[in-house]
């Protein structure tokens, strides 16, 4: 059932602070163009919004973007009716006084901000548990508030997944052929050998990327490296090899390796890096958004999850795998990426690659039949309010 949506346009005010690797601003972007594609008005106040000059070059009507440590609106501005706090980076003190000080001029008629604290992507069976639970605000210029826990996830009893609401639409009209085209033109590549695969690359450093690499140089493979780590870990992993195949190649060039083509590609708008997940066959992807979006393309992927010093991103892997209802075949090859353990990796023919496309195809089908998080997020506050 579709929850009910607000009746009027509401200010929302999300904050995002960029630890790493740009995912935290990738998901904040992808949540305010959806609330703002559904008639809200947005202010995103982010720390670091440099990625966001080749993530969103043109912007998004709707959608304000302010530096972290700029002042609270001011007088002849509309304060927030909502607050989201992406990944618990902790509203500033200064706006939350703003915000307090706002409430209290509107009067006691008016509904106090709906303030959300955006959570991490899990499987695990904490989401559920926790997913729209209340935390009471004791102290502060705000006492008597109400902070609430949203808690993205893969099930219907979570605040579920980023989707725009044309996706597959676009997705089912998407022309991998052109694309591919497209793709071998830019980078002056010859044509496809029969049986080639295409494979995208967006990870951290994985212990067998090597071994990937090796396998792919045996069977005709375009591999397209995205920028960054991604890139530096496969000039690494190539150091030292095929002569000069180890030193930095420039964006939008091109190396060759037995039957392995690497296109090392730019840094991409989020539409674009859709495309991509979209055109190849295999996608190896890292974090919580290009999982996502991996996802809603439907191709097989293996997730590279963040690592963590206590482990605790292995028991977060295993219950992904779990809901995902991962084949044997995908699960040794998520544990030998992620370096759960050492065994060798097992690159799948073309009937294990079709095992895994189908698997992700069958979990994107049972997503499919849940409210997206905006969906989710705009009944959740309409209710609150």
């Amino acid at each position: 059932m579709t929850a009910k949506l607000p009746a009027l346009s509401l200010q929302w005010d999300v904050f995002c602070r960029v630890i790493d690797n740009f995912g935290d601003i990738g998901v904040c972007w992808r949540l305010v163009a959806q609330l703002a594609a559904r008639g809200q008005r947005v202010r995103l106040w982010v720390d670091d919004a440099s990625a966001l000059q080749w993530m969103a070059p043109e912007g998004c009507t709707g959608v304000d973007v302010r530096p972290w440590h700029a002042p609270p609106p001011g007088a002849d501005e509309p304060p927030p009716d909502v607050m989201v706090e992406a990944f618990g980076c902790e509203i500033a003190p200064e706006f939350i006084a703003y915000s307090a000080r706002q409430a209290s001029a509107r009067g006691p008629k008016h509904p106090r901000p709906v303030w959300i604290n955006l959570e991490y992507l899990s499987a695990e069976g904490y989401v559920e548990r926790t997913h729209g639970l209340p935390s009471p605000i004791l102290s502060g210029p705000a006492a008597g508030w109400t902070r609430w826990f949203f808690y993205p996830g893969f099930t219907p009893a979570t605040g579920g997944l980023l989707r725009e609401s044309d996706l597959m639409a676009r997705r089912e009209a998407f022309d991998r052929d052109a694309w591919r085209a497209d793709h071998r033109t830019a980078f002056a590549l010859g044509e496809d050998a029969p049986g080639t695969r295409w494979a995208s690359l967006f990870c951290y450093e994985p212990a067998a990327l090597p071994e990937l690499l090796q396998r792919c140089e045996a069977e005709p493979t375009r591999l397209l490296v995205t920028p960054g780590r991604p890139a530096a870990a496969v000039r690494a992993a190539l150091q030292g090899r095929d002569g000069n195949a180890g030193q930095a190649a420039p964006q939008c060039s091109s190396t060759q390796h037995g039957q392995l083509s690497i296109s090392y590609l730019p840094h991409r708008p989020q539409p674009a890096f859709d495309a991509m997940l979209w055109a190849c066959d295999f996608n190896a992807v890292r974090g919580e958004d290009s999982l996502v979006r991996a996802l809603w393309a439907g191709q097989a992927l293996v997730w590279h999850i963040y690592p963590q010093h206590d482990n605790a991103h292995h028991d977060k892997l295993h219950a992904f795998l779990d809901w995902l209802q991962a084949p044997a075949s995908l699960r040794r090859f998520h544990a030998t990426w992620n370096g759960l353990d050492t065994a060798p990796l097992q690159w799948p023919d073309d009937a294990t690659l079709a095992e895994w496309t189908l698997c992700i195809q069958h979990a994107r089908s049972r997503l499919l039949t849940q409210d997206s998080l905006v969906t989710q997020l705009l009944g959740f506050v309409t209710e609150k309010r």
